[in-house]
């Protein structure tokens, strides 16, 4: 937004550790210019104002991992343990062209905003490799909305069965075979459409910029992973991974290499400042202080994390160790929201039932700081975003203070982290430009939206419906088989998750 704008009034959290004051927000051209007492400005009369009186101006939350193509698989993941779901992911995600990609990121960016979310990095998929079509649709659906993004396409050269032969071995005929004929996207393939994106991006970097997605080590050759690596570094691009997610990634880790997953990314040079590692649960603290070490940005997501059973991430002897944390929400298909004042909230809760030592529990401050200025490094924007200061972005939220959870006020920070549910988000800016009003998102139609992510639900259901069908047939010896490996011994090098 070009030219200036003064938010008044406000009862402003600059960052997550500074005391909340009342003060005047100055925006100039997008960017935060001043932020000084009430009325001291010294703004011209004619620089239009917005008034702030009674509410909380925050910066707005950044999500540090989620995946565009959930907002269309709502209510479609069973109660399955994660392997299940990568097992029925093609018949969720499968048959969709570049308008269903575009609603599905369309879908996700409006339930940010309008839960308070100004940047989120997406880990998008398309079937069965992306194309430069593909991410445009997606990119182009963040920039009409008026959202920052980081667009990183999911990439893999091996299927979940190429991944885990021990679990394709399982499977009876013919259900063996069929998975045995599964094969995923060349590594040429997928590394091409991503390098042609990357040539040639037509979209504001600083708003919408695209990354780059190895999905999960061990369902990408060394080699691919090396190749994902070299277009992060000739390009620029942020790049994510899951990481030990479950305990089935983590045990066949080891097996596979002899070493814990993260000990065989710093060997292939995957670790670096551009990395960020969404879940990060079954790593010991030898690994924490590599990752660390090396200045990548782990993700904690827990919603999807006990949605899924896949485990509690260690997140205080990540802080310890100096590691940088973020908050995702993950998809809407295994979260069930892309609420992050939820996931926040949750990442603190969850740090009481680790452990007794009140001294070791996530507080609200940091919880608010990973959910802000931790993520915002993850999309490669943390100098940017996260704090109300001169020089940043202005991408503010503005919260009603009448709400109940603020009634009385006491403690800000405390009753934002611990009780805000995102009801009370009344206006959103990014890059100082109004994007939600009245709790409304300003730059789409919400009613026609909500009838064509029905439609397209529903048509989308009916093509998939085969391989739901085989996904469901094969469920049982999935899920027995990664049971049967929750169960087994595991030992983390270093240190066990807590």
């Amino acid at each position: 937004m070009k030219g200036r704008l003064l938010i008044e009034g406000g009862l402003v959290v600059a960052d997550a550790a500074s005391t909340p004051r009342h003060a005047d927000v100055l925006i100039e051209d997008g960017l935060i210019a001043a932020l000084t007492a009430p009325g001291a400005s010294g703004v011209d009369a004619a620089v239009p104002r917005l008034d702030a009186a009674d509410r909380i101006v925050m910066p707005g939350l950044v999500n540090g991992h989620t995946h565009a193509h959930g907002g269309l698989g709502r209510g479609a993941v069973e109660d399955v343990a994660l392997e299940g779901f990568l097992a029925a992911s093609p018949s969720i995600n499968g048959q969709r062209g570049l308008d269903d990609l575009a609603l599905s990121a369309t879908l996700t960016g409006v339930e940010l905003l309008r839960k308070g979310c100004t940047a989120l990095f997406d880990m998008t998929t398309q079937f069965p490799f992306p194309t430069v079509d593909g991410l445009h649709a997606v990119a182009g659906a963040y920039a009409r909305l008026g959202i920052r993004a980081v667009v990183s396409p999911m990439l893999a050269d091996h299927t979940l069965y190429q991944a885990y032969p021990e679990l394709l071995a399982t499977l009876p005929d013919p259900l063996r075979a069929g998975a045995a004929a599964l094969k995923a996207a060349s590594p040429a393939d997928n590394l091409a459409a991503v390098e042609a994106a990357a040539r040639d991006w037509p979209f504001d970097p600083a708003r919408v910029r695209l990354g780059i997605a190895p999905t999960i080590p061990l369902h990408c050759s060394d080699d691919f992973m090396r190749g994902c690596a070299r277009l992060s570094h000739t390009f620029g691009l942020p790049m994510q991974t899951h990481l030990a997610e479950s305990k089935m990634q983590a045990v066949f880790g080891e097996q596979r290499y002899g070493k814990s997953l993260v000990a065989h990314l710093a060997d292939i040079g995957l670790l670096g400042p551009r990395l960020s590692t969404a879940h990060a649960i079954w790593i010991g603290d030898d690994d924490i202080e590599r990752l660390a070490k090396a200045g990548v940005t782990a993700i904690h997501n827990p919603l999807s994390n006990l949605r899924l059973g896949s485990g509690i991430a260690p997140v205080r002897r990540m802080l310890q160790r100096g590691l940088r944390v973020g908050v995702g929400s993950d998809g809407a298909n295994t979260s069930d929201t892309q609420n992050l004042f939820e996931a926040t909230r949750l990442a603190a809760f969850l740090s009481r039932v680790m452990s007794p030592d009140e001294s070791r529990w996530i507080d609200a401050a940091e919880a608010l700081h990973m959910a802000t200025v931790g993520s915002a490094h993850a999309l490669g924007w943390g100098d940017r975003l996260g704090r109300i200061e001169a020089g940043r972005e202005a991408d503010l939220v503005l919260l009603d203070l009448s709400q109940p959870i603020y009634v009385p006020l006491r403690h800000v920070v405390r009753q934002m982290v611990h009780g805000e549910n995102g009801a009370a988000v009344d206006r959103v800016l990014v890059g100082g430009e109004v994007v939600v009003a009245g709790g409304k998102v300003l730059t789409v139609d919400e009613a026609a939206l909500r009838r064509q992510a029905q439609a397209a639900a529903e048509r989308l259901d009916a093509l998939n419906a085969e391989g739901r069908h085989l996904a469901q047939a094969m469920r049982p010896w999935v899920s027995s088989f990664c049971c049967g490996v929750g169960k087994s011994p595991f030992h983390l090098h270093g240190g066990r998750p807590g």
